[in-house]
């Protein structure tokens, strides 16, 4: 791992759990971690309760665009955290992996989004501690 550890958030759609989680990291991270997220099928827009249920934290989600997830993106990466993208990430030999089973917000109300939001912060706060940052 280098000095600047680069953490990879992916899930399918780009626009709930992976751009919660790199937000949060990005946050308490600052500079001390590269931070980026992608998803094997982006949808076109970041989901509005998440938007929402992140403003609440201070957050703000509102410019963020999901992305596709390439080979390249892993490969730069240190350590991965895939939340249900199953076979589409590729595995390289030396990173860490992680996959965190979260449910989906999308199509779910602010109050089940905001448990979904919570877990999430909880385990970017224990990665965080884990890298150092």
């Amino acid at each position: 791992m280098t000095d600047t550890p680069a953490v990879l958030f992916v899930c399918v759609h780009n626009a709930g759990r992976s751009q919660m989680a790199a937000a949060f990291l990005q946050d308490r991270g600052a500079h001390r971690v590269d931070v980026f997220s992608a998803g094997s099928e982006p949808a076109d827009r970041i989901n509005p309760i998440a938007v929402e249920a992140m403003l609440e934290e201070g957050i703000d989600l509102r410019a963020a665009v999901p992305a596709i997830l390439t080979t390249d993106a892993v490969r730069a990466a240190d350590v991965v955290i895939t939340m249900g993208c199953g076979d589409a990430c590729p595995v390289f030999p030396g990173k860490r992996y992680e996959d965190w089973e979260l449910d989906d917000p999308a199509g779910r109300p602010l109050d089940e989004v905001r448990v979904i939001r919570d877990e999430i912060r909880r385990r970017v706060e224990a990665l965080a501690e884990s890298l150092g940052v």
